[in-house]
């Protein structure tokens, strides 16, 4: 166990953990709604410090970022526990473990040992993914500290529910924000991920972009008869334009039945097709269909003079016409981070 980084202690032992926006208020020998901060004695512990359940070196691309060093390799990190409780999750073996202590018995990693791992496979970078990175917050931390030391780029693969306190203690050693912004209603959260104050996901990412300078990417799944209303992913691509700008990289995925909603179908086509349509009403330039490899919305175009500037095909990747972050043939800025030089220092 690993003492909290961000708690308050309350009356009668009790306290009110700070790491994500339920801010739960834990009684002694409870646990959080992400099952990994228990109160000890008054005291909060986080229990996954350096328990991984997954790992993996993945192109970039497939978390998904298409604008943050394509074509590189990542070091992908997975622990336990998550603060959603997603009806359709893909990881819920390891984001809603049936044993409560499941994590025990996990391999340990300690930070060096990570970014020692990284450096050998040949990564640039750190991913933590596949659960949610935010519950995990003192062992990214500590890991990411040590990955900046080595020149090393980090990535949150996040459902962006931390706290700005949380957002502010790893923001500068992080160095992408890939976030999902599940709907643009309450009523989507609550049915999805049983999630109501929803919009703090919002207004983090924000201070992602506009404190920490960090990269971001969002992604929505759209599923048949949640979220595919034109208010919802119109809210959504508005949003993106006014609040990230209109070169920040929106991914409309195809969703894929699984676990309790086993009974939705694929999302159709056309579906993602309407997506990609609002997208570019809002004025968004870079609208990315994902889980339909294949698709010529997967390469990178410079909306400026139309020439390719990444191809892709599923996660093979070709930088064609990318001088840094603007395009090789017209010089048109396209936000996208490429070199170890753009990694913050």
């Amino acid at each position: 166990m690993h003492e909290a980084l961000l708690y308050q202690r309350l009356a009668g032992s009790v306290v009110r953990c700070d790491t994500c926006q339920w801010r739960c208020r834990i009684h002694p020998g409870k646990l959080g709604v992400c099952k990994m901060y228990r109160n000890d004695e008054g005291r909060l512990y986080n229990l996954n410090y350096a328990r991984v359940s997954s790992l993996a070196v993945d192109p970039i691309e497939k978390k998904p970022l298409f604008h943050f060093h394509p074509g590189t390799m990542v070091f992908s990190m997975g622990s336990w526990g998550c603060n959603f409780h997603c009806s359709g999750c893909q990881n819920w073996e390891i984001a809603c473990p049936e044993k409560p202590d499941q994590w025990q018995t996990s391999r340990e990693i300690p930070p060096e040992a990570a970014v020692e791992m990284a450096r050998s496979s040949g990564a640039a970078g750190i991913a933590w993914t596949y659960n949610e990175p935010g519950i995990w917050l003192e062992y990214t931390l500590d890991t990411a500290k040590l990955a900046r030391q080595s020149n090393l780029y980090t990535v949150y693969v996040t459902n962006g529910y931390s706290t700005p306190e949380a957002l502010d203690t790893v923001g500068p050693y992080l160095d992408a924000w890939r976030v999902d912004i599940k709907g643009f209603s309450d009523a989507l959260y609550n049915k999805l991920a049983r999630v109501s104050q929803w919009r703090g996901i919002l207004e983090v990412a924000k201070r992602a972009r506009e404190k920490w300078q960090m990269h971001v990417e969002v992604v929505t799944n759209i599923i048949p008869g949640l979220n595919d209303d034109d208010e919802q992913l119109g809210g959504i691509a508005g949003w993106i334009a006014a609040e990230l700008g209109e070169l920040t990289p929106w991914h409309v995925t195809r969703f894929y039945p699984h676990r309790l909603m086993a009974g939705i179908p694929p999302t159709a086509m056309a579906t993602l097709e309407h997506a990609y349509d609002i997208g570019r009403k809002a004025g968004l330039k870079f609208i990315y269909l994902g889980n339909v490899p294949g698709h010529k919305s997967e390469a990178t175009i410079c909306p400026a003079c139309g020439g390719t500037v990444v191809e892709r095909v599923g996660y093979q990747t070709g930088i064609v016409g990318l001088d840094t972050s603007r395009c090789r043939f017209c010089g048109a800025e396209l936000n996208i981070r490429s070199g170890v030089g753009e990694i913050k220092k």
